[in-house]
């Protein structure tokens, strides 16, 4: 797979534009090298470890523990009627001992605390450890932690920079384009919260997933060292390896869209209720239907309705949205 391409002149004070709104993944060299964290990491895990416990608060977090016989690979049962996985609850404090315990130790299960509200569990980690370049986006900041991990590749709405603190990250990526040829598996019934694929990268079964072939064709791979990030537009498909035996990752989401919009899977969902199980001839029709109201880039496509009648057709309006709102809760409500 090609190396995803990296930019040296950016600071977490100074992103410019054309990163943030870059169609491919960028790897942002060093971006967040001076972060007091990532220099206590650098010094070693424990250090790490110390600087975050003088910011915690006693906030639980939810962890994922896995036996060490599945190698870091957080994924569903034989089955797929569970998970490879249990869920707790856990301190904060106590997950960083058992981390720093489990490094000298072959067979310790894998431990996996993820996407964590940075603000909630470390009150003011970020007036030391934080990108100023994306506070006009008012970002979900969001802590990652584990021993070595395998989470299998899914996607993320919103646009994202992901921060190595501690330990090494590979990130194996690929354009929304390869939806179809990564075999995504059940979307109501995940180990996350989203969709993943169902390939293991490690061993993958080309007899029982051939199109991965097409796949690997398109793939990039990004490997992060401390204090390195990666910018990731929205919707890439992602595979995210916690290489060390003590990894930090800190990453930043944030919405391009406007405020008055709703999320794109409810569309969806909605969408499969309504029209996946039609007859042929009327999936096609609406088909259409979408292409010429939805997926139509055209500015001038419904000139010739006097602008101030749209209506709904005109959804970037406060009240379009709020009249689309009601409509769709009232025919809900049924």
């Amino acid at each position: 797979m090609a190396k995803v391409k990296q930019v040296t002149t950016c600071s977490p004070d100074n992103i410019p534009d054309d990163v943030l709104m870059s169609n491919e993944p960028i790897i942002l060299k060093g971006l967040v090298n001076d972060w007091p964290i990532v220099q206590a990491a650098k010094e070693s895990s424990e250090q790490a470890a110390n600087y975050l416990n003088q910011y915690y608060q006693g906030m639980p977090v939810g962890m994922g523990v896995s036996d060490y016989k599945n190698n870091g690979r957080l994924f569903y049962s034989e089955d797929f009627s569970g998970f490879n996985f249990s869920k707790q609850a856990a301190q904060f404090d106590e997950v960083l001992i058992q981390l720093l315990k489990s490094q000298n130790d072959a067979k310790a299960d894998s431990l996996y605390v993820g996407s964590t509200h940075v603000d909630k569990l470390l009150p003011n980690f970020r007036q030391k450890n934080d990108i100023a370049a994306l506070s006009q986006h008012k970002p979900l900041v969001s802590l990652w932690l584990s021993n070595q991990s395998r989470i299998a590749a899914h996607h993320d709405t919103p646009s994202n920079i992901a921060c190595c603190v501690a330990g090494k990250r590979r990130f194996t990526l690929f354009p929304p384009d390869q939806l179809a040829n990564l075999y995504i598996g059940p979307i109501d019934h995940t180990p996350a919260g989203q969709a993943i694929s169902l390939v293991d990268f490690h061993q993958p079964d080309f007899a029982k997933y051939p199109k991965f072939n097409t796949a690997i064709k398109h793939g990039l791979v990004a490997d992060l060292a401390p204090g390195d990030a990666l910018f990731l537009p929205s919707l890439w498909w992602h595979h995210v390896e916690g290489l060390s035996k003590f990894n930090l990752l800190i990453n930043y989401w944030w919405q391009n869209s406007s405020s008055h919009m709703g999320a794109p899977m409810d569309a969806m969902m909605h969408a499969l209720l309504n029209i996946k199980s039609l007859p042929t001839e009327q999936k096609k029709a609406w088909f259409e239907m979408f292409k010429h109201y939805i997926f139509n880039d055209d500015p001038n496509a419904l000139a010739y309705i006097p602008h101030e009648q749209l209506g709904v057709l005109n959804p970037s309006s406060d009240k379009s949205s709020r009249q689309i709102r009601s409509m769709l809760i009232n025919k809900l409500n049924r």
